[in-house]
């Protein structure tokens, strides 16, 4: 009885980890992406050059090599970091870069002439975002934003390599301990309803910004 105890505080510890992980990075960033696609979108070539070669090493490079540079090369510059915070600043900035390219997307899809076409009806710039463009935006980006977010639950999975109890990194003990397949199982079980549950609100929230797809 005080194993199989034991073995639960284990496993919501590490469910604790790995839900800190997601929802931190996904709050920071998708605010970010939209700066960053904002920014890319700028008239300023600098600037956006700038941001076109960040978007291109953060999505031309596998986030572990990411999690790694951050854990191991911030130190010897002299930043140094806890795991988490290294954790949560590859995660944010690998995210961050992945949401920029699909607010980007989203913008540019919209006609001009609509932007056009609000304008001759005396609406301000900010109108024509907030009741004609941004709904559009949202309902189009909604479907990658939903497989980036599947994602992001289960490349969480990559923070056992700093050592940081997570999930995975819980059940992987257990199982090398106890010799039973169980934690496994109930790892896979939480993934798949993480996985449920995000994709029910999703689905969600593409019916309710359906009604702006023109």
């Amino acid at each position: 009885m005080h194993n199989i105890l034991n073995t639960i505080a284990l496993m919501l510890e590490g469910t604790e980890t790995t839900l800190q992980i997601f929802f931190i990075t996904l709050v920071l960033s998708i605010p970010i992406g939209m700066l960053v696609s904002l920014a890319r979108l700028s008239r300023l070539k600098p600037v956006s050059w700038f941001m076109e070669l960040y978007i291109w090493i953060m999505r031309g490079t596998p986030l572990m090599l990411q999690l790694l540079f951050v854990y191991f090369a911030l130190p010897m510059a002299g930043i140094k970091l806890s795991d988490i915070t290294a954790a949560l600043l590859a995660f944010t900035l690998n995210y961050a870069a992945y949401f920029a390219e699909i607010f980007r997307a989203g913008i540019q899809s919209i006609n001009r002439g609509q932007y056009e076409a609000a304008k001759t009806l005396g609406m301000s710039y900010t109108q024509t975002m907030r009741r004609i463009i941004l709904p559009q935006v949202i309902r189009r980006v909604l479907p990658p934003i939903s497989n980036e977010t599947i994602n992001l639950v289960k490349d969480t999975s990559l923070i056992y390599i700093l050592a940081m109890n997570d999930l995975l990194r819980v059940a992987r003990t257990i199982v090398q301990r106890e010799f039973d397949m169980t934690p496994f199982v109930v790892a896979a079980v939480f993934y798949l309803a993480m996985t449920f549950v995000l994709t029910w609100i999703f689905k969600r929230l593409e019916a309710h910004y359906g009604k702006y797809e023109v």
